[in-house]
C-alpha cells in the first residue's frame, strides 16, 4: 500500500511548484515600464528633433528643401501571455506481489509570448499648420515674455528681430545679405545691461476687447552706468525722454515716441539665417553647390550664434551630429552657447504658432 503521508507531501510540492509558476506569469509589467518608456521615447524623441532641426539647417545652406516630419503620437503596448501545465505520478504497492509498473514521475511543461508593439504616428508639416509654425512671424509680446523670464534679451533679439525701431540687424540669407546697422550691437548691449539691472519690464494690459504688450523703463534707484544705457536707448530708438510706459508693436519703425516698435523673423527665416552660416567644404563653394558666406566687418569679431562644424567624421564628443552629400556636420557638445541657441529653436517654433505654451507629442503606454 501506498505511504498516505508520502503521497500528500508529493501533492502539496506538485501544487507549490505550480502555483509559483502561475504567479510569474501572471506578475504585471505596467508599472516597471513606465520610468524605462518615458525615459527612452523622450530621450529619442529629443535627438530626432535636434537630428531634423540641424539637417534643415545644412539643407537651407545649399539650397535644398527643408522637410519637416512631427511625431504627433506614440503608442507603445506590451501583452505577456503564459501557459504552464503540470502533471505528477506517483505509485507504490498497487497490486500485491506484483512490481510497480506505473512509478513515480513529473511532467512539467510552460509556453510564453512576449510582445512589444510600439506605433509612432508622424505628420508631414504642411499646408496651414506649416505656415503657422514656420512662416509667420513671432509675436513680439512672446519675445519680450521670454526676456522677462530671465532668458538674454541680446540673444533673443539678435536671434529674432529684423529691426528695432528702424535699426536692421544683420542677415546672411544667400539672396539678401547685409550687414548690420552699426548701432544694432550698442542697441542690443544696452538691452541686456538694462535687463540684468531690471530696469525694464514687460506686462499685458487689457484695454477694451485688446490686449496690449507694454515695456516699462525704471529710472529711479539704478546705477548711474545703467542710467547711462537707458539715456543711449532713448535717444537712438528715439522714444519719449519723459516716457515710462512704452507700446510694444509690429513693424520696422515706429509712430510716435511712446512705441517700440520691432519687425519680428518666422521661425523659418530664423533657420535660414543659422543655416547661412553652417561650415562648409571649400570645394562645395567652389563649385556652386553651397553659397558662400559674407565676409565680416573690418575690426568685427565674427561669430555665429550657433557653430556648425564639418568634416569628414564627427568627433566622439557631440551634441547633435547628421551626414549629408557625404560630410558630416556636428555642433560640439563643449560648445554651450549654440547648444543653447540651438535648443532655444525648439521654443520659438511653437511661439511662432500660437504665442504660448508648445505643443508637444503625446506619449501613451497602456501596460496593464
Amino acid at each position: 500500500m501506498a505511504n498516505p503521508v508520502h503521497v500528500s507531501r508529493q501533492r502539496r510540492r506538485f501544487l507549490g511548484l505550480m502555483a509559483t509558476v502561475w504567479l510569474s506569469g501572471c506578475a504585471s509589467i505596467g508599472a516597471g515600464s513606465v520610468n524605462r518608456d518615458r525615459m527612452d521615447y523622450a530621450e529619442a524623441l529629443g535627438r530626432s528633433w535636434k537630428e531634423q532641426m540641424l539637417l534643415n539647417m545644412v539643407r537651407l545652406r545649399y539650397g535644398d528643401t527643408p522637410v519637416f516630419l512631427e511625431v504627433s503620437s506614440v503608442i507603445s503596448s506590451y501583452q505577456l501571455q503564459s501557459q504552464v501545465n503540470l502533471t505528477g505520478i506517483a505509485s507504490s504497492g498497487l497490486t500485491s506481489g506484483l512490481a510497480d509498473t506505473v512509478g513515480r514521475g513529473v511532467n512539467l511543461g510552460a509556453s510564453g509570448i512576449y510582445t512589444d508593439r510600439p506605433t509612432i504616428t508622424y505628420t508631414p508639416l504642411q499646408g496651414e499648420k506649416f505656415t503657422r509654425s514656420m512662416l509667420r512671424p513671432i509675436a513680439p509680446a512672446a519675445l519680450f515674455q521670454l526676456i522677462q523670464a530671465g532668458y538674454p534679451a541680446d540673444v533673443i533679439v539678435e536671434l529674432a528681430a529684423r529691426a528695432i525701431n528702424g535699426i536692421y540687424n544683420r542677415s546672411d540669407r544667400a539672396m539678401g545679405s547685409r550687414d548690420a546697422d552699426p548701432l544694432f550691437p550698442k542697441v542690443l548691449e544696452a538691452l541686456r545691461r538694462l535687463q540684468v539691472s531690471e530696469a525694464v519690464g514687460f506686462r499685458l494690459e487689457k484695454r477694451g476687447l485688446d490686449e496690449t504688450s507694454l515695456i516699462t523703463l525704471r529710472e529711479s534707484n539704478i546705477p548711474s552706468e545703467v542710467e547711462q544705457y537707458s539715456s543711449f536707448l532713448r535717444s537712438t530708438l528715439r522714444l519719449g525722454a519723459d516716457a515710462r510706459e512704452l507700446t510694444l508693436v509690429y513693424g520696422a519703425i515706429a509712430r510716435n515716441d511712446r512705441e517700440l516698435a520691432l519687425l519680428t523673423r518666422s521661425a523659418l527665416e530664423i533657420l535660414i539665417e543659422l543655416g547661412a552660416r553652417v561650415d562648409v567644404p571649400p570645394a562645395d563653394v567652389q563649385s556652386g553647390r553651397a553659397f558662400p558666406t559674407s565676409a565680416p566687418e573690418p575690426g568685427t569679431v565674427d561669430r555665429p550664434l550657433v557653430k556648425v562644424h564639418s568634416g569628414a567624421q564627427p568627433p566622439a564628443d557631440v551634441f547633435a551630429a547628421v551626414p549629408y552629400h557625404g560630410h558630416w556636420f556636428w555642433i560640439d557638445d563643449r560648445d554651450f552657447r549654440s547648444k543653447s541657441v540651438f535648443s532655444f529653436m525648439l521654443l520659438l517654433t511653437s511661439l511662432a504658432e500660437t504665442g504660448g505654451t508648445p505643443q508637444v507629442p503625446v506619449i501613451t503606454v497602456p501596460a496593464g
